[in-house]
C-alpha cells in the first residue's frame, strides 16, 4: 500500500471516529461506504489463538502481516486521533447547532442506505425479510428508555464491550448504546479530561467485544452476504428515527454538570418551539447526502 493510500485510510479512520461520537451515527457506517468495512472484519478476527503458532514459527512479523497490522494501526491511529480532538468539537456542534448536526447525519445515512441495499445481488422474500427485521431492532433500540446505574469498572468495561460491538455494526450508533446504557457522558467528559483509568477500562472493554464480535459478523458476511446486506440496511432506515432534526426533549438528566436529553419525541417543524431552520437543515441533509456518493464514487475509482 502506497503512503498515499495510507494517507486516505488514516483519514477515513478520523471519519469513522468522528462518527462514533455522535449518539445516532455509526463508524461502521463511514467503514462500510468508503470501502473497508470487510476487509476491516477479517483483519480484526485473524486476531486468534493461532497466533501464538504464527509467532512460534514466522515470529513477530509473521504475526504483523498475519493482523493486516499496517492496516489496522494506520485507520486505528485515525479513530484515536479523532476520538481525542474531535470530540470537544462535536459535543459542541450538537449542544449549539443541534439541528444542522443532526439533519447533516440523517442525509448521510439515506446515502449509505442506498448504497449498501445497492450491493445486494436479488432482493427475495428473506432479503426483504431480514430488511424488516434490522429496521424493527434499530427502532427498538433507538427508542429504548435510558438506564441509570453506577459507573464500576466492570460497568465500564461492559459498556466498552457492548458499544464497540454496535459502533461496527452500520446504522447502530455505539455512542447511543452508551446513552441508553448511562455511560455517554461519564466516558466522553473522561475523554475531555483525559481520564486513563476510565480511558483503559472501557478501552479493554472494547477490543474484548471487538473481538468476540467481528469473527461472527464477518463469518455472516462470508456465507450470507446479501442476507447480511438487508439486515444493515435495515438497520440504518430504522436509526433515521433517531436522527431526525427536529425534537422535543421530554426527560433530561445531569451528569457532571452538564445536561443530556434522555427521552426525546420526533416532532415536524412547524411544531418545533425555536427557530426550525428548515432552508438550512435541507441543505444540510443534501450535504451529507452527496459527501457519501462523492467518497464512494472516489472510492471505487481508487480500486
Amino acid at each position: 500500500m502506497s503512503q498515499t493510500n495510507y494517507l486516505s485510510l488514516f483519514f477515513k479512520g478520523m471519519a469513522m471516529g468522528a462518527a462514533d461520537v455522535v449518539p445516532g451515527v455509526s463508524g461502521g457506517t463511514i467503514a462500510f461506504i468508503s470501502g473497508i468495512y470487510e476487509e476491516l472484519l477479517q483483519s480484526i478476527s485473524s486476531i486468534n489463538f493461532g497466533l501464538f503458532n504464527i509467532l512460534k514459527a514466522k515470529g513477530i512479523k509473521g504475526v504483523w502481516q498475519a493482523i493486516n497490522g499496517r492496516f489496522l494501526l494506520t485507520l486505528g491511529s485515525g479513530i484515536l486521533v479523532s476520538l481525542l480532538s474531535l470530540a470537544k468539537i462535536i459535543t459542541w456542534l450538537l449542544t449549539n447547532k443541534p439541528i444542522l448536526v443532526w439533519s447533516f447525519f440523517f442525509g448521510l445515512i439515506i446515502a449509505s442506505t442506498l448504497l449498501i441495499s445497492k450491493q445486494i445481488v436479488k432482493f427475495s422474500a428473506s432479503r426483504w425479510l431480514m430488511l424488516l427485521v434490522g429496521i424493527v431492532i434499530a427502532y427498538y433500540i433507538a427508542n429504548m428508555p435510558q438506564i441509570n446505574t453506577e459507573m464500576s469498572t466492570f460497568y465500564l468495561f461492559l459498556s466498552g464491550a457492548i458499544a464497540i460491538c454496535a459502533m461496527i455494526l452500520p446504522g447502530i450508533s455505539g455512542a447511543f448504546i452508551l446513552v441508553l446504557m448511562g455511560s455517554y457522558g461519564f466516558i466522553l467528559n473522561a475523554v475531555h479530561s483525559l481520564d486513563f483509568k476510565t480511558i483503559t477500562t472501557v478501552g479493554l472493554g472494547a477490543i474484548t467485544g471487538l473481538l468476540l464480535f467481528s469473527k461472527g459478523l464477518s463469518w455472516t458476511f462470508n456465507k450470507y452476504k446479501d442476507l447480511t446486506l438487508a439486515l444493515l440496511s435495515g438497520f440504518l432506515i430504522g436509526s433515521l428515527t433517531k436522527v431526525w432534526p427536529w425534537k422535543k426533549t421530554i426527560e433530561e438528566v445531569i451528569i457532571n454538570n452538564k445536561t443530556f436529553a434522555v427521552a426525546q419525541k420526533n416532532i415536524f417543524p412547524n411544531d418545533f418551539s425555536g427557530d426550525a431552520k428548515v432552508f438550512l437543515a435541507i441543505t444540510a441533509a443534501i450535504f451529507g447526502f452527496l459527501i457519501i456518493y462523492i467518497l464512494e464514487s472516489w472510492t471505487r475509482k481508487k480500486t
